[in-house]
């Protein structure tokens, strides 16, 4: 499905990815972790359009996407749910969640108002709140129920519990878990290893933007060095 192979990207004269792959199969879910600043929001960034790469491919469904604008990424069926959310303050919780609403993956049950609100009851309960008033928590369910309502063909989390208290975290991983379930292809960034772990097919570990490691969870589970050298676990 997702295809990013040698891509480098710049930020100016700085270079933060140096030919980096990463592969994600349709109903995969597969992470990419890494320590802070060593190139994941970049990745995501770059597969967005957000972050032009300098050179190397990107395909998704066996188009090339890495010279197209953002929204024609999107449009692909690719949905972000961004690092801090992102969500539109001045719009309420109904309003976020149908704005961009559409069907990119030609379901036949789609995602639909009624079924992100069976996902996270707590939503329903704040409709018509504007987001900016809405704790950290719900606006991490509302970014992810706002990206489910585009029924992307593959679903991007960026730092999908960052902040977030131990309760809402596991509502999150619970989420995923259904997602999953449901044969949602995902690209997840999170710090939590163990639950990455039990819930991912592969996993790709990033050090000063380049792959490092790349493995199941059963391997990851037994690699000691990785999770202390690569993740400080």
């Amino acid at each position: 499905m997702l295809s990013v192979r040698e891509i480098h990207t710049h930020y100016g004269a700085s270079q933060a990815l140096f030919g980096l792959s990463i592969q994600v199969g349709a109903r995969e879910v597969v992470t990419l972790m890494g320590r802070n600043g060593m190139g994941k929001t970049t990745t995501v960034h770059s597969i967005m359009g957000i972050a032009p790469v300098s050179s190397g491919e990107i395909q998704f469904g066996g188009r090339r996407i890495d010279a197209a604008p953002s929204f024609q990424i999107a449009q692909a069926g690719i949905g972000l749910v961004p690092e801090g959310r992102q969500v539109f303050p001045n719009l309420t919780v109904r309003e976020n969640l149908v704005a961009t609403a559409a069907n990119r993956a030609d379901r036949r049950a789609p995602w639909t108002l009624g079924g992100i609100l069976d996902l996270f009851p707590a939503l329903g309960e704040r409709l018509t709140s504007m987001a900016n008033l809405l704790s950290g928590g719900e606006q991490q369910m509302l970014a992810i129920g706002r990206a489910l309502m585009t029924n992307p063909k593959l679903l991007i989390l960026d730092e999908a519990t960052e902040g977030l208290a131990p309760l809402v975290r596991r509502e999150i991983w619970a989420c995923l878990e259904r997602l999953k379930q449901d044969g949602q292809a995902i690209l997840v960034i999170d710090k939590n290893v163990e639950d990455l772990a039990r819930i991912a097919d592969r996993h790709y570990v990033i050090e000063k933007g380049r792959v490092v490691w790349t493995g199941t969870s059963d391997e990851l589970r037994s690699r000691q060095d990785v999770l202390s050298e690569k993740l400080g676990v």
